[in-house]
């Protein structure tokens, strides 16, 4: 999460805007007009209105002569990823054999700054509703992948990041106090894995274990997800736990 600093002569200060400006767009902020887009990345009204106005050009972003919106084109530059990147191609084999064995939803996750993105995903043959659609977001104290890459990052810079974020509460049981979470941080990084309940979706249950490679550092997470119904922590478990192990030292062997 740390970058070595870029050389001034190597910086292309425009395309850092350009992104700044997609990046606005979210859940809160479907459709912007010039000024909110300046007030959310910093830049002057007419210069987030030029950035806006190449964007449509390109066929990024759509206008109504006020406001702006993206278009579909923007998942094109998100989808290369999946069509590039080795790690999730070499990953998406094995987690069919997870999900064949525990029925069970399983993913592949890493961290992006202090977010928990995933990057490959099964789902099983009936409708579930435990999932995550690939390239989703979510705090990564609150979830079981969150917290085993978490558990691979110094603990003092895991500390002083939770110290100044905020975290909204999912759900009832949403765990949002600092100490409660550096200790699950800590219990996952002893024990070599993650078990977390309705910290996101109400009666659901997440089990992660880190993936590392060949080198030994932790580079991913899998888990899966599940409905928690009558089965108890331990159960759950027993019957998942051993399959994530074993698949992780699989793919360590072949990366």
């Amino acid at each position: 999460m740390d970058k070595e600093p870029l050389s001034r002569r190597d910086w292309i200060a425009g395309l850092e805007k350009g992104l700044a400006i997609l990046e606005a767009f979210d859940n809160d902020h479907p459709r912007l007009t010039p000024t909110q887009a300046a007030q959310l990345t910093g830049l002057t009204r007419t210069a987030a209105r030029r950035y806006l106005l190449t964007l449509e050009h390109l066929g990024y972003t759509t206008s109504d002569g006020t406001l702006f919106s993206l278009t579909p084109r923007v998942l094109k530059v998100g989808w290369s990823y999946f069509d590039s990147a080795r790690l999730p191609r070499t990953v998406q084999p094995f987690l069919q054999q997870i999900t064949a064995a525990v029925g069970e939803p399983a993913y592949l996750s890493v961290l992006d700054d202090w977010e928990l993105v995933f990057i490959c995903r099964t789902g099983t043959s009936r409708v579930m509703n435990t999932g995550f659609v690939l390239g989703a977001r979510v705090p990564a104290p609150l979830a079981s992948s969150g917290l085993m890459m978490l558990a691979s990052e110094p603990e003092e810079k895991v500390k002083a990041w939770l110290e100044g974020c905020v975290l909204t509460p999912y759900t009832p049981h949403t765990i949002l106090q600092q100490d409660r979470l550096m200790a699950e941080i800590r219990r996952a990084g002893a024990q070599g894995y993650a078990l977390v309940e309705q910290q996101l979706q109400i009666g659901v249950r997440g089990v992660a274990v880190p993936l590392r490679d060949r080198h030994g550092k932790v580079i991913a997470a899998l888990s899966v997800n599940m409905q928690i119904g009558d089965e108890s922590a331990e159960q759950a478990l027993e019957r998942v736990l051993r399959v994530l192990q074993d698949t992780a030292i699989s793919i360590m062997r072949v990366l």
